[in-house]
Formats: C-alpha cells, sequence, structure tokens
C-alpha cells in the first residue's frame, strides 16, 4: 500500500475544514511529471487564496499511487471514507484517473485532474464530479499531429505505452492524422516503464514512416528520444514526435538531444510577466527547477475549485460544487481567461513548441521556441463531437 505523504497547510481547533489531496507517482517514471511538484503547486495556490475558504481552513495531504490503479482507487476511498477529503488532485496515469474518477462519482466528492491525459474523461467514462483541467490526448494528437502531418511528414509509426493514457493518444493521434490527409502505417506497444525501447524503436525506423511518434510520458518518452539519437534515427531522416513531452523532460534530455523536437503544451513559463512570477516562486521551493503544465494546471484548477467552494459555501457535495465551477468563467494568472464545459473539459489556450538548438538557449529553461497559439475554441475536441451524457 503507498504511503501517505501528510502535508498540512493550516490547522485550526474547528472541526470543519475543506481537505484537498494530491494523487499522483511520488517516486516512479512519472514523478517528474508530476510527483513532489504537484504538491507544491497545490500549497502555492492554498496560500494564494489565503488559506481559508468560506470561512474554513484548507488542508493539503498527498499520497503515491505507483501507477497502479487499485492503489489510488484504495487511496482515494480511503480519504473519502475516512480522512475527510473532499477532492482529489492531479492523477497522472489515465488508468488511476479513470479508476478515481468512478470513485469520485460514487462518494460524490470531487476530482480536478491535471496529469491524467485520456480523452474519455470527458467522452464515454465523463462524470458529473470530473473537472479535466491541463491538457487531454484529444488536444496533444490534434496541436501536434495535425501540425506535423500537414506540414508533410505524413506517414506515422506509433510506439505506444500500453495503457490506458496510450492507447487514447494513439487513437487520438491517428485520427488527427488521417483528418490532416495521412497515415498511420503501423503500431507497436511497450509496457509502462521499460528501459530498453531498442527493438520498438528498430520498427519505427524499418517502417520507413516519416515520422516515429511516441505515444508515451515521462521516463518513457526520455529513453525513446535518448535511444533514438543512439540509433541516428533523426540523422536518417525521419522525424520524432513526442505526443506528450513536458519541461522537465527537456532538462533530463539536454538541448543537444532534445533540440528540434515539437512538442505542444497548455503552458510555458516565458510566456508573459504572470507566468514568469509564477516559475520564479515555484522553483523557490522546488530547489531551482521550474514548473511544467501539470504543475500549473494544479495551481489553477484547485484555485478554481476553492472559487466554487466560496460560491456554494461548502465542500460536501462534490457534484454541486462542479457545477460551480462550471458556471464560473475561468481565469487565472497561468492560463488565462477560459471555461469549464458541461462535459467537464477546462478549455484554454494550446501552444506548439520547438525545442531550441543549444546555441539559441539564453539560460535556464529557456528551451522552448513558440510556433502556434491554437485558440481554447480549436485546442479540445468538439462538445457537438463528444459522447459524454452530461452533454447529450
Amino acid at each position: 500500500m503507498a504511503t501517505a505523504l501528510a502535508v498540512l497547510v493550516a490547522t485550526t481547533a474547528r472541526a470543519e475544514s475543506v481537505k484537498v489531496g494530491v494523487l499522483n507517482d511520488q517516486s516512479g517514471v512519472q514523478s517528474d511529471f508530476a510527483g513532489p511538484g504537484s504538491v507544491i503547486a497545490a500549497k502555492m495556490a492554498i496560500a494564494d487564496f489565503g488559506g481559508k475558504v468560506a470561512g474554513m481552513p484548507i488542508e493539503l495531504i498527498a499520497a503515491d499511487h505507483q501507477n497502479k490503479a487499485d492503489v489510488g482507487v484504495n487511496i482515494a476511498r480511503q480519504w473519502f471514507d475516512t480522512d475527510g477529503v473532499d477532492a482529489v488532485l492531479d492523477v497522472p496515469n489515465s488508468a488511476v484517473a479513470l479508476g478515481v474518477s468512478s470513485i469520485a462519482r460514487q462518494k460524490n466528492k470531487a476530482l480536478i485532474i491535471s496529469g491524467g491525459g485520456t480523452s474519455d474523461l470527458t467522452g464515454k467514462d465523463c462524470s458529473p464530479n470530473t473537472v479535466h483541467w491541463t491538457y487531454d490526448t484529444w488536444a496533444q494528437a490534434n496541436t501536434v499531429g495535425n501540425a506535423v502531418t500537414k506540414s508533410g511528414a505524413n506517414t506515422w509509426y506509433f510506439i505506444t505505452v500500453d495503457y490506458a493514457f496510450g492507447h487514447a493518444l494513439e487513437r487520438d493521434a491517428s485520427e488527427a492524422i488521417k483528418s490532416a490527409g495521412g497515415k498511420v502505417l503501423g503500431t507497436v506497444k511497450h509496457p509502462l516503464g521499460t528501459s530498453d525501447l531498442s527493438s520498438f524503436l528498430l520498427q519505427g525506423q524499418a517502417s520507413g514512416a516519416k515520422v516515429i511518434g511516441l505515444g508515451s510520458a515521462g521516463a518513457d518518452t526520455i529513453n525513446a528520444v535518448k535511444q533514438a539519437a543512439e540509433f541516428g534515427i533523426v540523422k536518417g531522416g525521419q522525424k520524432l514526435v513526442a505526443m506528450l513531452m513536458v519541461l522537465n523532460d527537456i532538462s533530463a534530455l539536454g538541448l543537444e538531444t532534445a533540440q528540434g523536437l515539437l512538442l505542444s503544451e497548455a503552458f510555458y513559463w516565458d510566456l508573459n510577466d504572470s507566468t514568469r512570477a509564477f516559475a520564479r516562486r515555484f522553483a523557490e521551493q522546488n530547489g531551482g527547477r521550474y514548473p511544467n503544465m501539470v504543475h500549473a494546471g494544479v495551481y489553477a484548477g484547485l484555485l478554481h475549485y476553492l472559487k466554487a467552494v466560496e460560491k456554494v459555501g461548502s465542500a460536501k457535495d462534490g457534484t454541486k460544487v462542479v457545477e460551480a465551477m462550471k458556471a464560473i468563467p475561468t481565469d487565472d494568472a497561468l492560463f488565462g481567461k477560459g471555461a469549464v464545459r458541461k462535459d467537464g473539459r477546462a478549455i484554454h489556450d494550446m501552444y506548439l513548441f520547438e525545442v531550441k538548438a543549444p546555441s539559441e538557449s539564453k539560460g535556464a529553461y529557456d528551451y522552448y521556441k513558440l510556433i502556434a497559439t491554437v485558440p481554447a475554441a480549436q485546442a479540445f475536441r468538439p462538445l457537438e463531437a463528444s459522447n459524454c451524457l452530461l452533454v447529450k
């Protein structure tokens, strides 16, 4: 069973408080993707909100789900049944996120997802208790897959992690590629946390596809990019496209290896004065390491949740709080103005970036060149195309 990491943000003798829990991978292959950084982001949101909501103190706890759906669901169940948790945050690993979404609905609690990616969370598996904040597989696929295919790189081979996130990402990317006039020549799947991806990369190299798409995240993607460089895949003329890669992944790779990669994020620290100020504050608490979009999404999603609790006057009815989150326009310093739709999808701009060459970088974490901004209305799956029962 996972060891709970308790982080008390506010204490009081009063019995009633609003209690939120960050549930993610604290020590495994996705710990840099979300992990302790998401806890820091949540602490910052609580502090910036003033430490109280509707007159009640706000408490924060955290736990490691170990990338196991049964572990994550059991933690969430204990949090809801025994520990008085009102809302769960983050939940990278789509299999875990889907399981926790189901238990949050059963217990009528709120779930605000930043790290989990499958677009099914606002599609066939949507819930009145779940808000999907930062990104999803449809948005990633649409932003990157569409742009790369239309540039002329129109044949693809996918190397995909074998669980719910990878399946959804490959599915959504394949649809975007075909809609843009491209073709998927083949796919291969690998287990989560595979250190040796050479056989999969060689299959992609042998396919003759113009693009090898990496349908993974965290350490899996980092390993794939490193090993692809060893095989000379990009030097041989094929493009390597990371369907989900974030800032800390580039740090792990280094610009020499990562330069030229195209990727999509919902947030970048150097977009404007507000994002730069947040990043500096975050880095002060995170050993100098800057935030990625998942950390930013935990911060912004929790702030919006607290606004909704303020409006409702209580956090105990998760459905009512999520309804309030949908009724209040989103507006924060990191994602700007937007909305939470009926299907639970928070909409905001997405960005297409190219990783800089070492000679272009002016300092630490100066990694991205902005290629395109995809407006909120276009970045996510259209509401009319949703198969979410809340929409119909």
